[in-house]
């Protein structure tokens, strides 16, 4: 059993639909105070009340984690709010298809902004909040798209979930000197509301090439994400951990058929 991260401050960005509201519910169901940094105040708003209805302690703050300033309220409003931040929740990701053929520069810096850069500015808007206190977590939303696998139209995205690691490994060393460590969830194909955009025949494709025969639930990514916030993975830090049912291990459609 995990040490009780009840009272806890905690950060999550994107966490007003898919992922980001599974890790905060989690967190919030073990007594965790969640900030939602999200820049949809209808989903956010609902999000809240869902965990409040649930007997969880949440607000919002509207944020676009791709600008500095706006990153830096959102942690001020956290501190103000909560009292600080002891986890930060780096999830907001975007993930639109486009073919490089058909992909400007602008869309390519549009998801690095939002996925990449993000990373980078939440973690340094807290950086004063850990060093004050001695201690932190950080927790990455990556991807296996990227990292591990590929597919036609997220070479942005793919890229943007690989830099993440990259960022990964010198930010652990340099937050270690304040009792911080960051590590990564790389999900596979999780059920979420942008999942569902890309159609039924995708979804039952993708359960069909998984081992464990389904798609991840949010829950899932929420409870990984919920195990590095722990003191128990206190000396666990620069590591991703791969949450796919499987996905990435067959060689082939054929080895599945072999299960």
């Amino acid at each position: 059993m995990l040490t009780s991260i009840a009272g806890k401050s905690v950060i999550v960005t994107g966490g007003s639909k898919g992922i980001g509201k599974g890790i905060a519910k989690v967190f919030a169901a073990q007594g965790a105070k969640v900030m939602i940094a999200a820049r949809g105040e209808d989903s956010a708003k609902l999000a809240v009340a869902e965990i409040e209805a649930a007997g969880g302690t949440a607000a919002w703050h509207p944020t676009d984690v791709a600008d500095w300033t706006s990153v830096q309220a959102m942690v001020a409003a956290t501190v103000g709010a909560f009292g600080g931040v002891d986890i930060l929740c780096a999830n907001a990701g975007i993930f639109p298809q486009k073919k490089m053929v058909d992909m400007s520069p602008d869309d390519w810096d549009y998801v690095m902004s939002v996925n990449l850069k993000s990373s980078f500015l939440c973690v340094k808007a807290c950086i004063p909040i850990f060093e004050a206190a001695g201690k932190g977590r950080v927790v990455l939303t990556s991807s296996i798209t990227g990292p591990v696998t590929g597919y036609p139209g997220w070479s942005h995205y793919g890229a943007s979930k690989s830099g993440q690691l990259g960022f990964l490994k010198t930010a652990a060393m340099e937050l270690a000197r304040y009792g911080t460590t960051i590590n990564a969830v790389m999900p596979g194909n999780i059920y979420t509301e942008g999942l569902q955009d890309l159609g039924e025949d995708y979804l039952k494709t993708m359960a069909a090439s998984i081992p464990l025969k389904r798609l991840g639930a949010v829950e899932d990514i929420g409870n990984a994400a919920l195990f590095f916030a722990s003191d128990e993975a206190g000396y666990i830090t620069g590591q991703q951990i791969v949450v796919d049912g499987g996905q990435i291990l067959p060689e082939s459609l054929e080895a599945i058929g072999e299960i």
